[in-house]
């Protein structure tokens, strides 16, 4: 199958069928549609989230489900271009939309996030998941996979920086326009707020991106090419399929996994 093939939208009712009964994997990738930026799409992080899934649900043989463009994203309003939902109309987007797939023979659920404001709402969506409708759920963070892999070299994890360049770069060359990058937030000060707002043990509450960003987007984003953002992705791709298919096989082994869900009473989704 292309990567194309691999999107649930594009295919038939029995292509869906066979897809599956082959391998009941399901992918929901995760983004919003916010500024980024005079140089990135507003649609970068779904961009970004699509692109990833495709990938890794080719690596897998998995079935890449439409989550919809919007995420939760009340901390670029400041900013136009930026659309948000609520946390409460999000889960259950997220919810209905895999509810239907689980319905439809889907066991595995893969949530591929690239958007950190959409993190607490599918944490939420993921655990209704897996308790009222059987699914195996795993939460994939990839704009963090990115950090991890590409960010030692791409100056970190930044709204509207390299690395999120290079996802776009990677895929949709024509929507970058690097000519017009102007006016990056001081860098110094949006790496130390966003090291902070990422511990897990001291969480504070910013109002806006301005906190982090004053003009929205900070980082280096000239040092992006084309070549470099295939790379990433296709490294991506390996390395979430890698551990996800490790995790899934975990999961069979203790609570959370097909061989518990079978054994499960009740009638689900």
């Amino acid at each position: 199958m292309t990567l194309s093939s691999r999107r649930l939208e594009l295919l038939t009712q029995p292509e869906v069928a066979r897809q599956l009964k082959s391998n009941p994997l399901v992918i929901l990738p995760a983004g919003s549609i916010e500024q980024h930026g005079p140089h990135l799409p507003a649609g970068t992080d779904i961009f970004a989230a699509n692109l990833i899934a495709e990938h890794v649900a080719e690596k897998m043989n998995g079935l890449v489900i439409p989550g919809g463009p919007l995420g939760v994203t009340p901390f670029h309003m400041p900013f136009e271009a930026t659309i948000t939902l609520t946390h409460e109309t999000y889960i259950r987007v997220v919810y209905e939309t895999c509810e239907s797939l689980a319905q439809h023979g889907a066991k595995q659920l893969i949530l591929l996030n690239w958007h950190e404001g959409n993190s607490s709402s599918l944490a939420i969506a993921a655990e209704r998941l897996h308790r009222e409708c059987g699914l195996s759920v795993l939460t994939v963070q990839a704009c963090y996979v990115a950090q991890e892999l590409y960010g030692p070299t791409s100056g970190g994890l930044t709204h509207g920086g390299e690395i999120e360049t290079l996802a776009i770069l990677s895929a949709h060359p024509e929507l970058v326009h690097l000519d017009q990058v102007e006016d990056s937030s001081d860098s110094g000060h949006g790496s130390k707020m966003d090291k902070l707002r990422r511990t897990r043990a001291y969480q504070p509450v910013l109002s806006d991106i301005r906190a982090i960003a004053p003009t929205g987007w900070y980082g280096d984003p000239k040092k992006a090419t084309i070549e470099k953002g295939q790379q990433m992705v296709e490294d991506l791709a390996i390395a979430i399929s890698v551990r996800a298919t490790e995790i899934f096989l975990l999961l069979d082994e203790v609570n959370g996994g097909l061989a518990t869900l079978d054994k499960l009473n009740g009638e689900l989704c």
